[in-house]
C-alpha cells in the first residue's frame, strides 16, 4: 500500500542523518520496499539514484522526483508505462496524484516495472548489452528495433532486427497485430544414420509427415558420414522432399536457420520417431494456438538435487514436465535464428562435442525468452522406447553416460542464464472427445486413441 513514512525513510536515507538510523531499527528496509506499491525516488547527490534500481527490482513503481534527470534507457524505453514522474517543487502534492491512479493502471504500472527490470537492468551483462544494442540501432536506422519491440514482452534483445523489421515475422507479437501463423509446416527431419533399408523408421516416419494436411515441405537434414542416398531411395511424396547435407556433421546444424524453410512452424523429428499422420495434425493445430511455445510429445523435467546442490534431470514419468524434446516437437523458425546467433559459441560447441543436449539447449532458450513452460500433447509413451535396436542410435540412449552428459548440461547451461529458466507445468492438451466414450466417428483425431 501507500506510507508517506517509506517516503520519508528514503529521504533520510539519502541524507544519511541521524534520524536514519532510528527509522532502521524501526522498519525492515527489504520488506518494506517489497509491500510497497510506489517508491519515492528524490534526486542524489549525483546523476542518478540506486533507489530507482531497487525499486524496479521490487516491483515497486518509482515516483521520480528528479527534475531534468534522464531516465536510463529512455531513447527506447517509454517510462510512462513504468513509473510516475512528478516534479520536486510540488512533493506535497505526490500523496494525492498517486492516490488518483486507478487500481488497473497500477498493476500495470508493476508488470512493467518487472519486465524492463529483467529485460534489461537485471545484471551488468544485459545493462551491457542494452547499450550496444541501441548504439546498433542508432548506426542501422533502417534495420532498428520498434518501439513496441524494446517495450513488450520479450523485449529489444530477444527480437532481433537481423532477423526482420516486420513485427509479424516473430512468434511474439501474432496477438497485437492481430494475425495468424501461416497455416503450414516445414518438417525438418535429423537423419545420422546410413539408409541400407526401405523399412527404416525415417522411411515410414517421411510418409506419414507428408500426408499431413498442414505439410508444406519436408528437409531431411543428412547428418550421416556416408554419402547421401540417390533420389530414387526416398519414397514419392505429394509434398517436395529436399535433402540438406548438415553443415560440419554436428548437433547444432539441426537449428540452423535454413533458407529453404519458408514457413512459420517448424516441425523437428529425430530420424527414429514414430508418429502417425494423425498425431501430426493434432500437434500443428494446437501450436497455431501458442506460437510462441515449444509444442510436442516427449516431455521431461528438471529438479533440484539438494544432497549434490545442482540441477537434475529426469525421464521419469510424473505428474509435471518442464521439456518437451525437439525429436518431435513444433515450434517457430525464429528460434532456429536465436539458437544460431544469441546463444554463445561455448554452448554450441559443448553441445556438439557431445553430440548430446542440443534438446535441451533449445528448451532453456524458448523458456528464457517467453518466461513460459512447453506444452506437451497426447501421451506418446512409444517415443523412444518402441525404437530400441531399430537404429543406430539405440546404443546412445542405453548408454550411461548419455544420461550423465545430460545432468551436466543441464548445469552448464544454467549457469550461463543466470538461472533456471525451465519452468514446470501440469497441462497437457488432448484432442476433444479423447477417449470419451462415442462413436469414433465423432472424433476428429480418431486415429491417436488406437495407438
Amino acid at each position: 500500500g501507500w506510507s508517506l513514512d517509506f517516503f520519508f525513510f528514503l529521504e533520510m536515507m539519502k541524507r544519511g542523518s541521524f534520524l536514519s538510523i532510528l527509522l532502521l531499527c524501526r522498519f525492515d528496509y527489504k520488506e518494506m520496499l517489497h509491500n510497497s506499491t510506489f517508491c519515492l525516488v528524490p534526486r542524489g547527490r549525483r546523476l542518478g539514484s540506486f533507489r530507482f534500481l531497487e525499486a524496479l527490482q521490487a516491483a515497486c513503481v518509482p515516483v521520480m522526483l528528479s527534475n531534468g534527470w534522464e531516465l536510463p534507457f529512455s531513447e527506447i524505453i517509454d517510462w510512462n508505462t513504468a513509473a510516475v514522474i512528478g516534479d520536486e517543487r510540488l512533493l506535497l502534492q505526490i500523496p494525492t496524484t498517486v492516490r488518483s491512479i486507478h487500481q488497473d493502471k497500477i498493476l500495470s504500472l508493476r508488470q512493467q516495472t518487472q519486465f524492463l527490470w529483467e529485460a534489461y537492468f537485471s545484471s551488468v551483462e544485459k545493462i551491457v548489452l542494452t547499450t550496444l544494442e541501441i548504439i546498433q540501432d542508432r548506426v542501422l536506422e533502417d534495420g532498428s528495433r520498434s518501439s513496441l519491440m524494446w517495450n513488450s514482452h520479450p523485449g529489444g534483445l530477444f527480437a532481433l532486427p537481423q532477423y526482420s523489421g516486420y513485427l509479424g515475422d516473430f512468434p511474439f507479437y501474432y496477438a497485437t497485430l492481430g494475425i495468424k501463423p501461416y497455416p503450414k509446416f516445414t518438417a525438418v527431419i535429423h537423419a545420422v544414420s546410413p539408409l541400407v533399408s526401405q523399412s527404416q523408421p525415417i522411411l515410414k516416419l517421411l510418409v506419414a509427415v507428408a500426408k499431413s494436411q498442414y505439410c508444406a515441405q519436408i528437409i531431411v537434414l543428412w547428418n550421416c558420414d556416408k554419402p547421401l542416398p540417390a533420389k530414387h531411395r526416398w519414397p514419392a511424396t505429394s509434398v517436395p522432399v529436399i535433402v540438406i547435407e548438415g553443415e560440419n556433421k554436428v548437433m547444432s546444424s539441426r537449428f540452423l536457420p535454413y533458407e529453404t524453410i519458408v514457413t512459420d512452424a517448424v516441425l523437428s523429428l529425430d530420424e527414429d520417431t514414430v508418429l502417425s499422420t494423425t498425431e501430426v495434425d493434432f500437434a500443428f493445430t494446437v501450436w497455431m494456438s501458442f506460437p510462441e511455445r515449444i509444442v510436442g510429445y516427449p516431455a521431461r523435467s528438471h529438479f533440484w538435487d539438494s544432497n549434490k546442490e545442482r540441477w537434475g534431470y529426469t525421464s521419469k514419468w510424473t505428474n509435471d514436465y518442464s521439456m518437451v524434446l525437439t525429436g518431435a516437437a513444433m515450434f517457430h523458425r525464429y528460434y532456429h535464428y536465436l539458437y544460431t546467433h544469441y546463444l554463445p559459441t561455448s554452448l554450441k560447441n559443448m553441445v556438439d562435442q557431445l553430440a548430446n543436449c542440443e534438446d535441451i539447449l533449445m528448451n532453456f532458450l524458448v523458456s528464457a525468452v517467453t518466461k513460459l513452460p512447453p506444452i506437451k500433447i497426447t501421451q506418446k509413451k512409444q517415443y523412444k522406447e518402441t525404437m530400441m535396436g531399430q537404429s543406430s542410435r539405440a546404443s546412445r540412449w542405453a548408454d550411461p553416460d548419455h544420461f550423465a552428459q545430460r545432468q551436466t548440461c543441464m548445469n552448464k547451461f544454467a549457469s550461463w542464464f543466470g538461472g533456471m529458466p525451465l519452468v514446470h507445468s501440469q497441462m497437457r492438451l488432448d484432442p476433444v472427445l479423447f477417449k470419451d466414450q462415442v462413436s469414433i466417428l465423432r472424433k476428429k483425431y480418431r486415429d491417436i486413441e488406437r495407438l
